[in-house]
């Protein structure tokens, strides 16, 4: 049986490009996952069973606080992108912040990464930007894009 930051992991070594240093340590998943009002969530895994780590095809990572909560990273395998795991993952997490009591979600993600129209087409508008706040990056710094989605938006 595996525990929720090996199905973390598994898809983050595959979905994270290493150019731009963006996927996290396990320690710093492991570590994420033990602080207050953080929370994940998986997709792929069968509910109510327990967690195959190579069965994950996505997951979310978010924190929150107050009515505001921030998706810290969501990702796809490579090989399941296309077929609606990102948006499904989108709506979970948002359905579960409303039951949080969040009013706000916010997210920052690298200018230029192939996931913005995901963000956009939910309904996430751009509020900032942070120019060359990704420094890590090969042929960086690179800017960072804020995006907030109001959850009074979302029809449930």
């Amino acid at each position: 049986m595996d525990d929720p930051v090996d199905a973390i992991m598994v898809v983050m070594r595959e979905a994270f490009d290493s150019t731009y240093g963006e996927a996290w340590t396990r320690r710093q998943v492991a570590d994420a996952l033990v602080t207050p009002n953080t929370h994940y969530s998986l997709s792929g895994q069968a509910e109510g069973e327990p967690i195959v780590a190579e069965r994950t095809t996505g997951f979310t990572l978010s924190r929150h606080a107050a009515d505001e909560e921030e998706l810290l990273l969501i990702a796809v395998r490579p090989e399941f992108r296309g077929q609606g795991i990102g948006t499904q993952l989108l709506k979970k997490f948002a359905g579960e912040s409303i039951d949080r009591g969040v009013t706000k979600i916010f997210l920052e993600m690298r200018a230029g990464n192939p996931a913005e129209h995901l963000y956009r087409d939910f309904g996430f508008i751009q509020v900032g930007l942070r120019s060359g706040y990704y420094r890590g990056a090969v042929g960086g710094p690179l800017d960072a894009i804020t995006f907030a989605f109001c959850l009074d938006q979302l029809a449930r």
